[in-house]
């Protein structure tokens, strides 16, 4: 007999870590309690599902997800949580698993503050209360996301930093303001002095590799400060560095947050505002570059600043490399647009520096290539088909003998009973045909993992054939056949180029 399988579910925001009540302790210790009081708990299965950190305004959470797909599994019987703001605060969402989905699979559910329990609601919501629960919910979810803001914001005007990491420039002091950092911010102030005579971005970048100054990420990680890999950059600034800093108003002293909106309360996506919609602290810390200095920068960018350009499509977009430092290398539309390391704009030395790639003959060479992989792929698998004839008649063969034996075993038994013959002979009888029924299962179960292998290669060869027609067609290379089949084309000085596939068994 098949267990019965309870799960329960915990989850904890960052915003009721405050809450004793709330942790994932006390969770553990209510529903456990709750478990050891039910009648189907005996022999039963309990599993743990713990999401802890995450909003319950949106269900893009680990664990709840594991759960549902074991319920759409249907290896779920029963769902257990402390209340129904664990499970989900978006009354909509919430309600339609509750409500929906677990009745569909016969998953019941019980919230333990609420009082609530599907099996005693069957065929109906619950009643108003409940409704009225995943609103409230909800609505405590977003006055507390709008509460948590409004206090950040007052921390803010009274100066206090509430960033873990401080710009380039600055560091933290002792009271959790923004304090000038005197090794770095010379640097933004070399930067800016730089850029207020009228030199490029590129031409900074290439003055500050001369002089060896570290690069922002570089002097982080010598000081413990490590977020991500800094082993490529070799000292190079990068152009986009520059121009980051060059834009910053932190560094007047001016706090700017609320640039971006979370699209929904508890969710990852944002998007950027309108900058009359900014959040602008003026003499927030102590600036690091005048006012007029900053001013005049502005301007000077402005000059070297392009008109937006439409966006352009192109077939090896995000896909084109540097064979000497792994750094993607940029498209520079021009009449004729070519490909550079822009990584080596600073070090004139470097071998990237000379890599300069006419973009129409390096897709022309990719495709070429493609092509050439065809000729080697055709003969191959010129028939792209595989015979399941054989393995199908095999199959039914054996679905036969399988009937045959439980026929003659039920006749059997019917003899027993009807006194034609003894126990002893009835129990060998039925010894010799369960040994034969089992043999031919596995021969059965054998056949049958043949054909699926069989199939699957069948679908295999069918898509390296649509493959080999897209490219033995193909005129010019597209984005299609880039996205299909190129992880990667890497460009060395010498014009030689690599292409990593995505999935060598394209090719094999």
């Amino acid at each position: 007999m098949q267990k019965y399988v309870i799960a329960l579910y915990i989850r904890l925001s960052l915003e009721d870590y405050k809450y004793d009540s709330m942790s994932i302790e006390n969770q553990h210790l209510v529903l456990n309690e709750f478990v050891s009081s039910m009648p189907e708990s005996t022999d039963a299965e309990v599993l743990e599902f713990i999401d802890n950190g995450y909003s319950g305004t949106n269900f893009e959470r680990p664990k709840v997800q594991e759960l549902i797909e074991l319920v759409r599994a249907n290896q779920i019987d029963c769902i257990i949580v402390k209340d129904f703001s664990r499970f989900g605060r978006n009354s909509i969402e919430t309600g339609y698993f509750i409500e929906r989905v677990f009745p569909l699979f016969h998953t019941r559910f019980i919230s333990i503050n609420d009082d609530f329990d599907s099996d005693q609601h069957k065929g109906d919501t619950g009643g108003m209360d409940v409704a009225f629960k995943y609103l409230i919910s909800e609505y405590y979810s977003r006055d507390m996301s709008m509460k948590t803001k409004s206090a950040k914001y007052a921390k803010m005007q009274r100066g206090e930093y509430q960033s873990k990491i401080c710009p380039y420039g600055y560091r933290k002091s002792a009271d959790g303001r923004m304090e000038p950092n005197p090794e770095t911010a010379a640097v933004v102030q070399l930067i800016f002095q730089l850029a207020a005579t009228g030199i490029g971005a590129a031409a900074i970048t290439r003055e500050l590799f001369k002089r060896g100054i570290p690069t922002p990420g570089e002097y982080k990680a010598t000081h413990g400060q490590q977020y991500h890999d800094v082993s490529r950059s070799r000292g190079r600034w990068s152009s986009s560095t520059v121009l980051r800093i060059l834009e910053d108003e932190r560094y007047i002293g001016s706090y700017v947050i609320g640039r971006r909106a979370v699209i929904e309360v508890g969710g990852t996506r944002s998007r950027m505002k309108d900058r009359d919609k900014w959040f602008i602290i003026p003499d927030h810390h102590p600036a690091i570059i005048e006012k007029e200095l900053f001013e005049k920068v502005q301007a000077v960018q402005r000059r070297f600043s392009l008109p937006t350009r439409k966006i352009r499509e192109y077939p090896l977009k995000g896909k084109v490399y540097c064979g000497c430092c792994d750094h993607a290398l940029s498209r520079i539309a021009q009449k004729k647009p070519f490909y550079m390391c822009r990584h080596s704009t600073a070090d004139v030395n470097s071998r990237c520096h000379t890599i300069r790639a006419d973009a129409a003959g390096l897709e022309e060479a990719v495709l070429i290539t493609l092509k050439k992989q065809l000729e080697i792929l055709l003969p191959a698998h010129e028939d792209g088909t595989l015979h399941l004839d054989a393995t199908a008649a095999k199959c039914s063969e054996y679905e036969k003998q399988l009937e045959d034996l439980r026929d003659q075993k039920q006749a059997l038994f019917e003899r027993y009973l009807l006194g034609q013959i003894e126990l002893d002979t009835y129990k060998s009888r039925k010894t010799d045909y369960d040994a034969e029924i089992r043999k031919v299962k596995n021969a059965y179960a054998a056949v049958t993992a043949q054909a699926k292998l069989k199939r699957e290669e069948q679908a295999r060869q069918s898509n390296r054939q649509e493959i080999v027609h897209s490219i033995a067609e193909a005129d010019a290379l597209t984005s299609e056949l880039t996205d299909l089949l190129i992880e990667k084309v890497y460009i060395f000085p010498d014009n030689r180029i690599e292409i990593v596939y995505k999935v060598h068994d394209r090719f094999e």
